[in-house]
């Protein structure tokens, strides 16, 4: 038997959520599948393109989560039950952040527990650690009317030397108002995800505010591309910003109608092509089992 573990999108909050905020992520129905007879066997083709390349979903978390479901499932414990699945979180999350340096632990979230969640790291005051030691997690539903329609720029994108050039931003310091403008969208998003045109409203405005971080950390989170879609977007009342640490890989759009045909052109002309992807609302879990 295998245990499937969903990849994710970062909607909104991506850095922020360092910071203390928010971010809205959602799992998505691309999976790494293990074999409960070979636990260290990942299989995350589905989370690659036919190029090889990672799709930037989160493969890496996705993995994990696989890996530890699998083992929870040879020793008797069902991966969709609550108490196994705080248990894979925490066990995932702290190797994860062992793995790569640190991190929030949403896209651990997003593969344990699938749907859209909403996530906030929390931290010890008295620590000097720069990971975070708890985080708090609640289920969310999208709007009905929200239309959230994924692309994939061909190019994956180094998420490590983006937050090496963010992280050396923070240190520099100087740039306090960029990261209290950061947090401050991320804020109004997460609170607006239960309204389509104010979640996308919002959102738009957390995608202009990673281009400012970007720019002040001279790090390419939107990349050109990017902000010419998103400048269009707005045109048509949507938004379209990275979906994660962005650099490349995936953005999405957001809106309460699908792009347009001059859009999906554009899109087109610059490289970028539709993803299929839905939500995914069952988690970490076995395969064989609905």
């Amino acid at each position: 038997m295998r245990v499937i573990a969903p990849g994710k999108l970062v909607l909104t909050g991506a850095y922020a959520v360092l910071e203390g905020a928010p971010a809205i992520v959602v799992a998505v129905d691309r999976y790494a599948a293990v074999d409960t007879g070979a636990p260290g066997k990942v299989d995350v083709r589905a989370l690659y393109d036919g190029a090889g390349q990672k799709l930037g979903l989160g493969s890496s978390a996705a993995s994990m989560v696989a890996s530890f479901g699998a083992r929870a499932l040879a020793r008797g414990q069902d991966p969709r039950h609550a108490a196994v699945r705080a248990e894979i979180f925490r066990a995932v999350r702290a190797a994860h952040q062992r793995e790569q340096g640190g991190g929030s632990g949403v896209d651990v979230a997003a593969s344990v527990h699938g749907g859209a969640l909403r996530y906030t790291v929390v931290r010890d005051p008295s620590s000097t650690s720069k990971r975070p030691t708890d985080a708090a997690m609640r289920a969310v539903e999208l709007p009905a009317r929200l239309v959230l329609a994924p692309y994939w720029s061909g190019t994956s994108a180094r998420t490590s030397d983006l937050l090496s050039r963010v992280d050396a931003l923070r240190a520099r310091g100087g740039a306090g108002a960029v990261f209290t403008a950061l947090r401050a969208a991320a804020e109004e998003a997460a609170d607006a995800v239960a309204d389509a045109n104010t979640f996308v409203r919002t959102a738009g405005a957390f995608g202009r505010a990673l281009a400012t971080l970007g720019d002040a950390a001279d790090a390419p989170i939107v990349p050109p591309a990017f902000a010419e879609l998103a400048s269009l977007a707005d045109r048509e009342h949507g938004a379209f910003l990275p979906a994660g640490a962005g650099g490349g890989d995936v953005a999405v759009w957001l809106g309460v109608a699908p792009p347009s045909l001059a859009f999906g052109r554009r899109a087109e002309a610059l490289g970028l092509s539709p993803l299929a992807l839905a939500i995914d609302h069952g988690g970490v879990r076995p395969e064989s089992i609905s």
